[in-house]
């Protein structure tokens, strides 16, 4: 639950907002995070000292539902000339380390990320006569927020989140998001870590799946160019009627060339899925398997969740050799460069923490594998196998109901634990499949209805039995089922 307040009296008690002008002792009453944050913002807007904030009244630290302390609203007068029109700049406070005193985020030093490391922005184009900003962007903020703390992945620019729903709960097309640098916030060094600013974008369906099938900074490139779908701030227009595709449909052209070209930058994603190894009878448990009746499954070691981590960090790396990191890696600094030690990583579930040592989960080969995906996620494998493997790298599917991941990788991909005489191979619950390109090939053909989902009914299934392979299209409902 949520108010709206003046940013000067962001508590009953509260003194003015600090910023550059403010008096000293004001100043070291606010915690030093909020302070560093809000000297940015008084940076870019001087003469708006006070905007309008919504507040969290119970705060995350005290129990309360948002995780944001506050998100403040400004007024952006943009810059006719240069296409920027007029709009409402939202800044959220709370994703990063406000406080330094371990209330809400774990104080790591000052030369990491700060909190998560960003906070979030939205620029929302003003309406005629509109004298206030509208108030469910930050709701949409707690949102994302509320996703980050809840699974402790991170966000970075070009990354898209599929939301299903019009932002604002109207009938808009625009539906779902892609994450940027904000255009104007610079990053800001506090006395817990740096905080960079992300800046959400709202796009239609068609945009979002042309970031899946090539990459979000290529589309977000694309929407910087038409000034009514973004413009080169990225400003959402909520009463957007058409999509970058119809406004200049050689804007296609330059995605299906790119895809061509490049591939697609998308590693992986959280899904709904599942796998059975066929080769062994169903009462057999004693190696893991996806399904597991009468029995907690096993879970993704922490070694494990950490290659899959790297797996999709590196699957973002354009230009880099597709190398699967090895099954051992040395741990440096907890995690990587750019987190922090005592955060989990980003593929990491509560439980993952070793149930079973890693070096005694042995790696098998299976003769034959059972894949099961949602609907939504099997929409994706034609992606995956189109803009990744026929270029030579790998995607990752990573479950959200349970503790496994499903890889494919092509020949080209260095490090796999699966190889052409052993095709599938398992290590504790997550499962790698290498395809050869001929294969890709006939299951492109084989899987041609899946680009148009809704013309199908499910369950659908697909079989190679010459590959001993099975893929099945699911409902929803079975993956909410306790037994995966």
């Amino acid at each position: 639950m949520a108010e709206l307040r003046p940013s000067g009296a962001p508590g009953p008690t509260a003194p003015p907002a600090p910023g550059p002008t403010a008096p000293p002792a004001f100043a070291s009453l606010f915690p030093p995070g909020l302070h560093a944050i809000y000297g940015e913002c008084r940076r870019l807007y001087p003469d708006q000292p006070n905007p309008l904030q919504v507040t969290a009244i119970v705060k995350y630290w005290l129990g309360g539902p948002d995780p944001l302390d506050y998100v403040s609203m400004y007024r952006n007068v943009g810059s006719p000339s240069a296409n920027i029109p007029e709009h409402w700049h939202y800044i959220s406070f709370g994703l990063s380390d406000l406080y330094g005193d371990n209330r809400v985020h774990e104080f790591t030093g000052t030369d990491g990320p700060s909190g998560f490391g960003f906070e979030l922005t939205f620029r929302l184009k003003r309406e005629t006569g509109e004298s206030a900003p509208p108030t469910w962007p930050a709701e949409l903020m707690q949102g994302l927020a509320r996703y980050v703390f809840q699974s402790e992945n991170t966000f970075c620019s070009g990354d898209h989140v599929s939301w299903h729903s019009p932002l604002d709960n109207s009938e808009s097309r625009i539906q779902h998001m892609l994450l940027t640098e904000d255009p104007q916030m610079q990053p800001v060094q506090t006395p817990f870590g740096v905080v960079t600013f992300l800046q959400i974008v709202g796009v239609c369906t068609e945009e979002l799946h042309a970031a899946q099938q090539w990459n979000g900074q290529g589309i977000l490139e694309l929407l910087r160019t038409v000034p009514v779908a973004g413009g080169p701030w990225l400003i959402t227009d909520m009463r957007r009627g058409e999509t970058i595709f119809e406004i200049d449909p050689h804007l296609q052209e330059r995605v299906d060339k790119g895809i061509e070209t490049d591939g697609s930058n998308l590693s992986g994603v959280s899904a709904k899925c599942a796998w059975d190894d066929l080769s062994r009878p169903p009462e057999d448990d004693e190696d893991s398997r996806s399904i597991c009746v009468g029995a907690q499954p096993r879970r993704l070691s922490g070694k494990d969740t950490e290659q899959i981590r790297e797996t999709l960090r590196r699957g973002l790396e354009i230009n880099s050799k597709p190398v699967l990191p090895p099954i051992n890696p040395q741990r440096q600094n907890g995690l990587t460069h750019d987190r922090a030690p005592s955060r989990k990583d980003s593929l990491e579930s509560d439980s993952s923490t070793a149930i079973i040592p890693h070096e005694l989960i042995r790696t098998r080969q299976l003769e034959s594998v059972h894949l099961k995906f949602n609907q939504e996620s099997g929409a994706l494998i034609p992606l995956c196998l189109r803009g990744r493997l026929l270029h030579g790298r790998h995607f990752t599917y990573k479950s959200i109901t349970g503790d496994m991941a499903i890889t494919f990788v092509s020949t080209g991909v260095e490090g796999a634990f699966a190889t052409e005489e052993h095709p599938y191979a398992a290590h504790g619950p997550w499962l790698q499949i290498l395809l050869t390109e001929e294969f890709v090939e006939k299951m492109l053909e084989d899987l041609e209805d899946l680009t148009s989902p809704e013309e199908f009914k499910l369950p659908k299934e697909y079989s190679w039995p010459e590959k001993k392979l099975k893929v099945s299209i699911l409902p929803d409902v079975v993956f909410d089922s306790p037994l995966h």
